[in-house]
């Protein structure tokens, strides 16, 4: 169980970390692992000093099919492309930075396999992080039809009739703000 791995050097190494700034990332059911592993290739990417070629355009390479995989727009294809390609910058960049750039990419896919292939296959994001993979849906049975979720909404997305039917959001309209969850007070607005 990786709960019970000692916090020391040459045990997070054996499970493909590393001792860095003394910081350590907690996450649950509510963080989306595929795009924690983009927020850290972002920030690897803008660290990166540009000497060696793995690291200057590899890192880019890997936040572009990261990106591609919180949008919807990868695939199986592009998760072996993006293993082949950690690999490569691992063992071919000059400096530190250059050579772990890839563990949170790595250390994401060997432990959260499920979660990149619902964003390839199902095209969905478990933990409703990723905006282009998630919406938000007016359940009927509890919208109370206040029009309220309506009158919030910045693009007019959210259509019915005011104390008759129920409200009912226009995906191909929406803009995934959340102002229409934030509104509801009876928690007829719910992600998916």
């Amino acid at each position: 169980m990786l709960i019970d791995t000692p916090i020391d050097y040459d045990s997070l190494v054996a499970r493909g970390s590393m001792m860095g700034s003394g910081g350590a990332i907690v996450m649950d059911e509510d963080n989306c692992a595929v795009d924690v592993a983009h927020f850290y290739m972002e920030f690897i990417c803008d660290e990166s000093c540009g000497k060696c070629t793995p690291c200057r355009i590899g890192t880019k390479r890997l936040f572009e099919m990261l990106t591609a995989v919180t949008e919807g727009r990868g695939t199986k294809d592009t998760l072996t492309q993006m293993k082949e390609l950690a690999t490569v910058i691992k063992n071919g960049s000059l400096c530190a930075l250059g050579q772990t750039a890839a563990n949170p990419i790595l250390s994401t896919m060997n432990n959260f396999p499920e979660e990149y292939e619902a964003h390839v296959v199902d095209k969905a994001c478990p933990a409703h992080v990723c905006k282009k993979l998630m919406k938000y849906v007016i359940v009927a049975d509890k919208c109370k039809k206040c029009s309220l979720c309506s009158r919030n909404c910045p693009v007019s997305c959210i259509s019915g009739v005011p104390g008759k039917e129920p409200f009912v959001i226009d995906q191909t309209k929406c803009i995934k703000c959340g102002s229409c969850m934030s509104s509801c007070r009876f928690g007829a607005v719910i992600k998916e």
